[in-house]
């Protein structure tokens, strides 16, 4: 039941890649914040705590496995941006990162039965999270730095329910 050490340092790096992913998306909402877009940045601290729910499965999955989780070295989110396009497009490129490394950790255990269904769960919820932000990448796009298509788009993303960090 338990996992091999390699395989344990490889959950390990994407429990902290979960936590690096929450850190990025607060400061994403911390600048969508100081811009008076109150709706884009609901959104954001929304996925910040989505990415925390998710690094609490990766934990609890190597706990109830007699694994050591562990939380690795996270530095804080280095976030140069100024336009609401700019913001989404550093948050695909983190879902993206963040779906490669699930994607290597899906290979990496590929004889290991019991990671399987945890894994498929992350693979599809990065299909469905990297689509989400691509829209908005391109909702964004057509926009073109309206304001009114801004304010637009403000509010329907304040429309997002609100989630909690716990799994």
């Amino acid at each position: 039941m338990k996992l091999t050490d390699a395989l344990e340092e490889k959950f390990n790096d994407q429990i902290t890649l979960e936590f690096e992913a929450s850190l990025v998306y607060r400061q994403l909402a911390i600048e969508m914040e100081i811009r008076d877009l109150p709706g884009i940045a609901g959104w954001l601290r929304h996925q910040a705590d989505e990415e925390i729910v998710h690094a609490n499965k990766w934990i609890d999955h190597l706990s109830d496995r007699d694994n050591h989780p562990t939380i690795g070295a996270v530095g804080a989110p280095k976030v140069d941006v100024n336009t609401v396009l700019e913001v989404f497009e550093v948050a695909l490129q983190h879902e993206r990162r963040v779906s490669e490394s699930i994607r290597d950790l899906y290979r990496a255990a590929n004889d290991d039965i019991d990671s399987k269904a945890l894994i498929q769960w992350f693979v599809n919820e990065q299909v469905e999270e990297e689509a989400t932000v691509s829209e908005i990448v391109g909702r964004l796009k057509l926009i073109d730095g309206d304001g009114p298509g801004l304010l637009r788009l403000d509010e329907e993303l304040a429309a997002r329910p609100v989630r909690t960090t716990e799994a």
